[in-house]
């Protein structure tokens, strides 16, 4: 995974170049470049190598849904949002910077990441970009991502949420993005992507049971972001509604799915096997 991070932000370093506003350019290197793990462009780069796609356009399309990432995490540590004031062990933009800026930074990294799709570096098929441009944009916005967010918004003020209703949520507000990673080396590919779809699926679960799980045991200082923020709310989660032993139970269970879903790939998957058992093991 260390690999795909230091590509990835060599990468983001490089295609960052310049911008109508220094201070602009300022907060988004400050959002995007850094101390995340890489996770969804580590995902990217290992679904592309199944299939012998380039290094080169794998990281491309990495970066872009890295930026799309870091866009929303910019937004949600807003104080219309979440209100933190950590992220990943330093300031969150908005007090790095102020409000306005962390917006337009949030607002730019979401576009730039179309910007580095659409462009023929990523792929010399204007049809796959096409493909590439469609699904990051379906996995960002009303059918993904941020409907994903607006229905956990709404979440915080019922206490009535199943468990099923919490997986829904998730599917969306993080699971999505993990599709989309997971698939795109099978859209560079012109594959078929199903089995990789029902691997992200699960591990998407998976890596939010552990996130719910981190945020209860976890300090601060541990995860590098304000902790127990849940709890304090009252907002149902699989851990609370299960209890920990059983939403740990229900992780393994999605881990062991994922790595059976991958086994039409034989030993060309095994990192990514590898992949969804750290994503239940990680500490931060």
């Amino acid at each position: 995974m260390s690999h795909a991070a230091s590509k990835t932000d060599a990468l983001l370093d490089g295609l960052l170049g310049e911008s109508a506003s220094p201070r602009l350019l300022e907060a988004m290197r400050y959002a995007v470049l850094g101390a995340g793990k890489r996770l969804r462009p580590f995902l990217v780069l290992e679904s592309a190598q199944l299939f012998g796609v380039s290094e080169a356009s794998a990281l491309r399309v990495g970066a872009a849904l890295e930026c799309v990432h870091c866009y929303s995490l910019v937004h949600d540590d807003l104080p219309a949002m979440d209100d933190d004031d950590l992220r990943r062990g330093k300031a969150t933009a908005h007090r790095r910077f102020d409000e306005a800026t962390a917006i337009l930074a949030g607002d730019s990294l979401l576009t730039f990441a179309f910007e580095i799709l659409a462009d023929p570096a990523t792929h010399s098929d204007a049809g796959i970009r096409s493909t590439l441009i469609l699904e990051l944009a379906k996995a960002s916005g009303k059918s993904g991502m941020a409907g994903g967010q607006m229905l956990d918004i709404a979440a915080e003020i019922s206490t009535a949420l199943s468990i099923d209703e919490i997986i829904h949520v998730q599917s969306h507000k993080t699971g999505a993005l993990f599709r989309f990673a997971c698939e795109a080396g099978a859209m560079l590919a012109g594959a078929e992507r199903t089995p990789l779809r029902k691997y992200a699926d699960d591990i998407g679960l998976a890596f939010q049971i552990t996130d719910d799980l981190l945020d209860m045991d976890s300090s601060a200082e541990q995860l590098g972001k304000a902790t127990q923020k849940d709890v304090k709310r009252g907002k149902a989660t699989i851990v609370s509604l299960a209890g920990r032993e059983a939403a740990r139970a229900k992780a393994r269970s999605l881990v062991a799915s994922a790595v059976a879903a991958l086994g039409v790939y034989g030993q060309r998957a095994e990192i990514l096997s590898d992949a969804a058992r750290f994503i239940m093991l990680r500490k931060r």
